[in-house]
């Protein structure tokens, strides 16, 4: 019965092809008020902030997953895990949405060397994935934690809080184990995975050491950076008029996690924009919302480049000096 309540092609399709269909409506409507839109040589400096500030928030949410490890009791090493969370991040915009995630699971189970992010011996299956499946669980309670700052919002406020209560271990426990046992089998059925590594995973995995306060803390500075990119793009067009930082922070911290947690394409493309645009079109002009979310797009795409790009050059520079 469950299978033939499937949608052919699956969930992911059908959103992309459902936030790319109410994109273009919009664009379509309000095409010759976006062309009649300009940038004056200040809102370039903001959107030049905005690639600056969404690149360190970049660096931030590395720091987060190195603290992440560390709560989970491994021993990170702290610019291996920075280099190779920036070098892998440009990954999540390839088709699958995985490779990114694949990438920091088998250097994690790979050997000690220079480029290990953690000291020591490498992780089993289950560990590895519980590793980097709980960094964007974090990032999204934590960025759903400042929806309440936009006010009540019909109760919406107050929902956005109910994730918190989900991080206790009696609730986080059993939640990473699914989580970890879906992404597995997943990884299993790509040929991404190897069968003896795959019966691992199923096993159970450890029990977490308690509420994660250090790691949901670092990713709440996270997301208030990577929100302040946002905020260079609302000023570059002159928007924070239109409604309060609040309102802002609210439907931006919505949007966000709606791009991260939505089955969709890659990266949150058309997710997050068609979120952003629903939640705030009745407050905001349009024409105007659409050139922010349109710019913050291409700032937040331009960071994760130079991010990856500074990476690999680091990572380049250890391996030239190592067999040197």
């Amino acid at each position: 019965m469950i299978n033939r309540l499937r949608l052919p092609g699956g969930a992911r399709l059908w959103v992309t092809l459902a936030s790319a269909g109410f994109l273009l409506a919009a664009l379509a409507s309000h095409g010759r008020q976006l062309l009649q839109l300009s940038v004056d040589a200040q809102g370039w400096c903001w959107l030049l902030l905005g690639v600056g500030l969404s690149l360190l928030s970049l660096l931030a949410n590395a720091a987060a997953w190195g603290v992440v490890l560390r709560w989970l009791g491994h021993q990170p090493r702290w610019s291996a895990a920075v280099v190779l969370f920036l070098s892998s991040n440009l990954r999540k915009y390839l088709p699958g949405g995985v490779w990114h995630l694949l990438a920091r699971v088998r250097a994690l189970q790979a050997e000690p060397s220079a480029e290990s992010p953690l000291q020591g011996a490498p992780l089993r299956t289950p560990q590895a994935l519980v590793a980097v499946l709980l960094d964007p669980l974090l990032a999204a309670v934590a960025a759903l934690a400042l929806v309440p700052i936009g006010g009540w919002q019909a109760g919406l406020g107050l929902l956005c809080l109910l994730p918190l209560l989900v991080l206790l271990p009696r609730w986080l426990n059993p939640l990473m184990r699914r989580l970890e046992q879906q992404r597995a089998r997943q990884l299993l059925e790509r040929g991404l995975l190897d069968k003896a590594g795959a019966e691992t995973a199923l096993d159970v995995p450890p029990a977490l050491p308690g509420y994660p306060w250090p790691p949901l803390l670092a990713q709440l500075g996270f997301v208030l950076l990577r929100f302040a990119g946002f905020a260079c793009c609302v000023q570059a067009f002159d928007l924070a008029f239109a409604i309060g930082w609040g309102g802002w922070l609210a439907g931006f911290a919505l949007a966000w996690t709606a791009g991260l947690v939505v089955p969709g394409a890659p990266g949150g493309l058309g997710v997050f924009e068609a979120v952003l645009l629903m939640r705030l079109a009745a407050v905001v002009p349009e024409a105007p919302l659409l050139a922010v979310v349109i710019s913050y797009r291409l700032v937040s795409t331009v960071a994760d480049l130079l991010g990856a790009l500074t990476a690999r050059a680091d990572l380049a520079a250890v391996r030239n000096r190592r067999y040197c």
